[in-house]
């Protein structure tokens, strides 16, 4: 049984942190070969998840010193149907593999919860496409169908939410929450954004989040931003705008960098984590919700630890619940 599903603590507990850029760490810091950015084939091996629990351990180890709860994510990004058939995985591998990350999330929630710090499960959801281009756009009945595999697979694990993160488009975006919604499972909706502040597909973040909200009954739990500097959309966070609420979560990159320019990159950029920090002081000064804290490509467990310096105090104090 989901622990938090009823309920999500960081809804009222006040800050909770995540991780940084998982598969960036694993290719630039570790060496790793990881087949379309995919980490899920790690999941299948002892030597695999030893590798993901040195990964998450550091972070953990934050969050514990910091006295709040972290949002731990299982490594499915990349686990839909069309990138899990590109690097040769069929539909029931897909499902054992969320089962099986879901599986290993909940032995290290077991192993590092306890009740002033607690861990909740997130089955992580990436796009049908590249995330960084939009491509072939679906209409939110089709994306809804796509979706649903991976939802009702989660459905049925001790997953407390679902967060589809890296989301270039609203249409995507809506089809995901009304497949969480008919399944049951709290779902947190990530958009990316270019260094304009526009999603990529053109999209202002306030029209995807009114979009979204308007489609679904304002079904997200709440809004994140990921994958962009905050460069790239701190002239767009109007804190006078009500939808500026809606936005809880916020990873953000290392770089500065565009999408085009991080993919086309050999060398990874890990920005100054003290300069990052000192943006994510002044986000929170705007964003008086935000309360989910990690980071995205580029940054690591020193990141965050900058980050948490720069806004401290990082506590659990009660924070407002979602209407």
């Amino acid at each position: 049984m989901a622990f938090h599903r009823p309920k999500l603590p960081q809804l009222s507990r006040g800050d909770f942190l995540t991780d940084g850029g998982l598969e960036t760490t694993l290719v630039f810091h570790q060496g790793l070969d990881l087949p379309c950015f995919a980490a899920f084939p790690l999941i299948m091996s002892e030597r695999g998840k030893e590798i993901l629990h040195d990964y998450f351990r550091p972070y953990l180890a934050i969050a514990r010193r910091q006295g709040i709860g972290f949002i731990l994510d299982t490594v499915t990004w990349r686990a839909n149907a069309d990138w899990g058939a590109e690097i040769g995985y069929s539909a029931d591998d897909l499902a054992d593999i969320q089962r099986r990350s879901v599986a290993f999330a909940c032995h290290v929630r077991d192993r590092y919860a306890t009740p002033s710090t607690p861990i909740v499960i997130n089955g992580i959801l990436g796009p049908r496409g590249d995330g960084y281009k939009v491509g072939a756009k679906m209409r939110p009945e089709e994306a809804q169908r796509y979706h649903s595999a991976q939802i009702k697979v989660f459905r049925d694990t001790e997953a407390d939410m679902v967060t589809a993160m890296t989301l270039t488009y609203p249409e995507e975006a809506i089809g995901i929450v009304r497949s969480a919604q008919a399944n049951g499972l709290p779902v947190v909706i990530s958009f990316t954004v270019e260094t304009d502040g526009r999603l990529p597909s053109g999209d202002t973040l306030e029209s995807a989040i009114e979009q979204v909200d308007a489609a679904t009954g304002s079904g997200p739990a709440y809004y994140m931003i990921n994958c962009a500097h905050p460069s790239h959309f701190e002239s767009v966070i109007d804190a006078s705008g009500a939808w500026i609420g809606r936005i809880r979560g916020l990873r953000a990159n290392a770089s500065e960098l565009s999408h085009a320019e991080l993919d086309a990159a050999t060398e990874l950029d890990p920005g100054d984590p003290a300069a990052l920090g000192g943006h994510y002081r002044a986000l929170r000064q705007r964003m008086k919700h935000l309360c989910v804290i990690g980071g995205c490509c580029g940054t690591d467990h020193t990141h965050i630890q900058a980050i948490c310096e720069a806004c401290a105090p990082l506590d659990a104090a009660p924070s407002a619940e979602l209407a």
